[in-house]
């Protein structure tokens, strides 16, 4: 099993409800059990104006499928809760995106991990944080270290 991390958001058609149905079809993964959760914060969004506030959490998984089929799995999650990707960081009913995969290092069109902006945002650090405190980057950095480094957005946990 390898350990994972997956970054959840939401903006539209009811975004609490929204990750919570996210997190029900993430716990029945086949080859896949959700070890835990973070709790849920409000954060401002990033990228065109007008858009509402996010819902935003993390969850662990630990998994054996592959980094590709995992991807394919969250995407598939996101298409079934109606996601629509019309503009870059534009609204959206669902996000789910591959933090980290246990220590690996992934560079491919399709997947970069650790995700390339995870270290901008408070919205993705802080929920890590409260899920795995003592986590270490494959660089060897330490998540406490990025939070501290990691610009102020407005976030508030729900």
């Amino acid at each position: 099993m390898k350990t994972c991390f997956i970054g959840l958001g939401s903006n539209l058609d009811n975004p609490l409800t929204q990750v919570t149905r996210a997190i029900e079809s993430l716990s029945k993964l086949n080859h896949s059990k959700l070890i835990r959760c973070s709790p849920w914060y409000r954060s401002s969004p990033i990228g065109p104006d007008g858009q509402e506030d996010y819902i935003n959490g993390v969850t662990q998984l630990d998994t054996m499928l592959s980094p590709l089929e995992l991807l394919d799995t969250l995407q598939a999650i996101e298409t079934e809760q109606q996601r629509v990707r019309r503009e870059h960081w534009g609204a959206r009913t669902l996000d789910l995106d591959i933090l980290l995969f246990d220590q690996q290092i992934i560079d491919t069109p399709r997947l970069t991990v650790p995700h390339r902006e995870m270290f901008n945002r408070n919205f993705v650090l802080q929920p890590l944080a409260d899920i795995t405190q003592s986590l270490v980057f494959p660089d060897g950095s330490s998540l406490t270290s990025r939070l501290n480094c990691c610009p102020a957005n407005k976030l508030e946990k729900i």
